[in-house]
């Protein structure tokens, strides 16, 4: 018997790495383009007098708020009636707004910032966001105003108002003057 050879596997020619190359593709050299820097200065619009009237009468220097925050308002040194806000790291340039209730109104366009400022307390609001970022911020004199509102609170318009609340003679004045009046 004759014995048998082991059967050996054939391969397939081999090719010299030289021959096959992957093309590979490089971008282009870049050529350095000359930057020119632009100044970012817009030169803002004037304030309008009831805009300049609201600037008159805004708090300036740190204020204190609820929850240990505080606010700091100083003027923009480079515009007349703005102001610059700080309030922790943010910093906001505010612009007075004028109301029909008489109340102060700062405002930051471009970040949604409003300050409020009312006879007894302010606030800084995000309009952006819609909530309040610091609220109960009071200097001294505001802070007098909120302590007397709590002393004598104004009187429920839905209530009738009490007898001890209303001095007897000037109702009869009152009564008397518009008895005359509804007779002449």
């Amino acid at each position: 018997m004759g014995a048998s050879l082991p059967t050996l596997a054939q391969s397939a020619p081999s090719v010299a790495p030289h021959a096959v190359k992957k093309a590979v593709s490089h971008p282009a050299p870049k050529t350095a383009r000359k930057v020119v820097a632009v100044p970012n200065v817009v030169t803002p619009v004037a304030l309008s007098p009831e805009q300049l009237a609201v600037a008159d009468k805004v708090v300036l220097g740190k204020i204190p708020c609820e929850l240990a925050a505080h606010v700091t308002i100083s003027v923009d040194g480079r515009t007349a009636g703005r102001f610059v806000l700080e309030f922790g790291r943010e910093k906001h340039w505010m612009e007075p707004v004028p109301t029909s209730t008489g109340a102060v109104r700062l405002e930051d366009a471009k970040s949604g910032a409003v300050w409020l400022q009312l006879a007894n307390k302010s606030m800084l609001m995000n309009q952006k966001l819609g909530k309040r970022m610091a609220d109960a911020c009071m200097n001294a004199d505001q802070l007098r105003v909120a302590e007397a509102m709590e002393r004598s609170p104004a009187p429920n318009l839905l209530e009738p108002l009490r007898a001890e609340s209303v001095p007897l003679e000037s109702a009869k004045d009152g009564i008397a003057h518009a008895l005359a009046s509804a007779t002449n």
